[in-house]
């Protein structure tokens, strides 16, 4: 089996896997209480301007995605999307965010689901979220809703993920690791 084949069925056994957990009522009370902790933590979201917050909401995701798979994450992307703008109205809702959300639950999913906790996987994943997600499609976002220039909703970003960066691999490592220790512990 060459390299990119089993690549390929890594992804397709984590989200069969993640998909299959669904079913499971300590997958879906355990991503109830991370989907809980997510909304509290989009709730202490800290804002620096009026296109520009910094939070640690992610945090919770990665969680899930770790404990769960991709499916179990990008489900509750949409979930907590949802409940996050109910509790939490910044603006006019828009669908951009929401596949934000499913995109990074699908992405956290495969790099952290059943996989052995690396800080050079953290550093790749975060990079991969800051330059696609970070500065790339929310900017989009935003632009396509208030009509603001890409490149100027683009700068602000890049300043304030530049800051971000290590502070988030560093809670990322912490976060992860004793997921990690928790799992083993419960044989999970």
């Amino acid at each position: 089996m060459s390299e990119k084949t089993s690549w390929i069925a890594g992804w397709r056994e984590s989200f069969r896997a993640s998909a299959q957990s669904l079913k499971s009522p300590r997958t879906l009370a355990g991503a109830a209480v991370l989907i809980a902790l997510n909304l509290v933590l989009n709730q202490a979201t800290i804002p620096v301007s009026a296109y520009l917050e910094i939070g640690f909401d992610f945090l919770a995701t990665v969680a899930i995605a770790f404990m769960y798979g991709p499916v179990v994450a990008a489900t509750s992307g949409v979930v907590t999307d949802l409940l996050g703008y109910l509790l939490r109205p910044n603006g006019a809702w828009f669908p951009g965010f929401t596949i934000n959300a499913i995109l990074l639950g699908i992405l956290y999913g495969l790099a952290y689901y059943r996989k052995p906790v690396k800080l050079t996987r953290i550093i790749v994943v975060k990079l991969i979220v800051t330059v696609v997600f970070n500065l790339f499609l929310t900017p989009l976002w935003l632009s396509m809703m208030y009509g603001k220039a890409f490149v100027l909703l683009s700068g602000l970003r890049l300043i304030k993920n530049i800051v971000k960066f290590p502070v988030d691999v560093a809670l990322l490592w912490v976060v992860l690791r004793t997921l990690d220790k928790i799992k083993r512990q419960m044989n999970l």
